[in-house]
């Protein structure tokens, strides 16, 4: 089976080589491509210089647009399963083996890691926490399924989805989007309990000042999502 890590990269000089060494060291059977989405710092040079498998974007496409690019690589290079993980060293890479098992023992279409199903490890800051259960009650209101964590992105997908995602994938904050898309396409959903870290460097790409919008654009989306059905 060929396995595929997504890694969107904008500003993450400070732990993008720790990143893909943890991946080396916890997960050597995955494949892995970094998306440089046009970073204005250093990225781009520690990944040249270490000689990382890296996409080099020449526009910022934002977390979207990169993240989609990865599916797309992916897609084109006849993987079988793709996992997102960002580059901000959040993401425990000692989970994805048994992400993979969980989705290929019960034949899942994608296997959402969840920092809130056994509590542990870094939670998320009290304003986005509100942020997030608002998200999960509407999911679940729409779909009928809950989601603890929708707006992890560690998220693993099998081809099926990911075909979906490199040719239609939101363009901003587009985990919980994205998540009633295939929901609403009968796709088969699993959380499984997780740990993550606070981001080791850098800065999110979510402020205070853009929480009102996020909330607002999120919601007006996922919204659309449920009254197309999925469909593009």
């Amino acid at each position: 089976m060929k396995k595929l890590i997504i890694i969107p990269a904008y500003n993450e000089s400070a732990c993008i080589e720790y990143t893909v060494r943890e991946i080396e060291k916890y997960a050597p059977d995955f494949d892995y491509i970094i998306i440089n989405d046009c970073s204005t710092d250093n990225t781009g040079e520690i990944c040249r210089k270490n000689h990382f498998n890296t996409v080099h974007l020449t526009v910022n496409l934002g977390i979207g647009g990169a993240v989609q690019t990865g599916y797309l690589y992916g897609w084109r290079n006849g993987y079988d399963l793709a996992v997102q993980v960002d580059g901000d060293g959040q993401h425990d890479p000692a989970f994805l083996n048994s992400m993979a098992e969980c989705m290929e023992r019960e034949k899942l279409d994608m296997v959402i890691g969840s920092r809130f199903i056994e509590k542990r490890g870094f939670q998320s800051s009290g304003m986005r926490r509100v942020g997030i259960r608002y998200f999960s009650g509407l999911i679940k209101l729409l779909t009928g399924t809950r989601i603890t964590d929708p707006t992890s992105g560690l998220r693993m997908v099998n081809r099926k989805v990911m075909k979906e995602f490199a040719y239609n994938y939101p363009k901003d904050y587009p985990e919980p989007e994205s998540v009633v898309t295939i929901l609403c396409q009968g796709c088969k959903v699993k959380e499984i309990p997780v740990i993550m870290r606070k981001r080791l460097g850098g800065v999110s790409s979510i402020s205070m000042k853009k929480s009102v919008y996020y909330m607002i654009k999120v919601t007006l989306a996922i919204l659309f999502e449920k009254i197309r059905g999925g469909k593009k």
